[in-house]
């Protein structure tokens, strides 16, 4: 059981949902409020542990639907253990650790490949069991799944810059639309099945994606109950007071 004084926030969702921006926006708010935050990145594209992700991406290895789920898996899974002695560290140093992606996103897009839904959930408690149990990756606190619809959300990869891990505008999970719906949906699975692990925010609102600045503002109502107290400075005079040592006569009146 994780007993680590820090806290451990993971940002999901489908590709193009906007997990990044507001990654990046959380923790400058963290920051802002007096947090020592540790962010991840995940898959680790730069790394040499994400060189299996990297092919599998990029179709070295088949199609979404040639490389079987738990076989895909492994790829993820190993890119987060390398990471996994810096999480703990930093959670054991009372640090609130962020991260854009984790395990929810393996069982989100894995999951499509399962058309049987006691299947899909039988993966779950396997890729579960694998990370938390076997390889001893540290437990999020809490997953927040951002949702939003497919169409949109492939729209939104295509305003993206250059990647490091591919030279195409989409990788194979991007430049596919149903497997991009399918994912939308396993994800809202997650959400109604394990609620203490993962939380859906709809980012969009009549058919309209919502301001990037609302969507952190309903990230931080969720955020906040889970975080400590911010650490206080300590008490100080002003400037003034301090300097001017009170007189006998004034002493004598407080």
């Amino acid at each position: 059981m994780d007993v680590s004084p820090g806290t451990f926030i993971v940002i999901e969702g489908t590709d193009g949902s906007g997990k990044g921006t507001q990654f990046e926006l959380l923790k400058t708010r963290l920051e802002a409020e007096g947090y020592a935050v540790a962010a991840f990145d995940f898959p680790q594209y730069t790394a040499p542990s994400s060189f299996f992700v990297r092919q599998y991406l990029n179709g070295e290895y088949g199609t979404v639907d040639e490389v079987g789920p738990y076989t895909a898996s492994l790829f993820y899974a190993l890119d987060r253990y390398a990471t996994a002695p810096r999480i703990r560290q930093a959670l054991a140093q009372g640090k609130v650790v962020i991260s854009n992606r984790f395990t929810g996103s393996s069982m989100g897009h894995q999951g499509t490949k399962f058309a049987n839904p006691e299947e899909r959930r039988g993966y779950f408690i396997w890729l579960d069991n694998l990370e938390f149990e076997m390889l001893c990756i540290p437990r999020p606190t809490m997953s927040f799944v951002l949702r939003v619809p497919a169409e949109i959300s492939q729209s939104l990869v295509d305003q993206k810059g250059e990647r490091t891990y591919t030279d195409k505008k989409r990788d194979i999970h991007e430049a596919d639309l149903t497997h991009l719906q399918r994912a939308v949906g396993v994800f809202d699975d997650l959400t109604q099945l394990f609620p203490k692990d993962f939380q859906r925010i709809d980012c969009v609102r009549d058919g309209q994606l919502m301001p990037i600045e609302v969507v952190q503002d309903l990230i931080w109502q969720k955020v906040r109950p889970l975080l400590p107290e911010p650490p206080r400075t300590p008490l100080s005079l002003p400037t003034t007071e301090a300097s001017t040592p009170a007189t006998d006569t004034q002493a004598a009146s407080i």
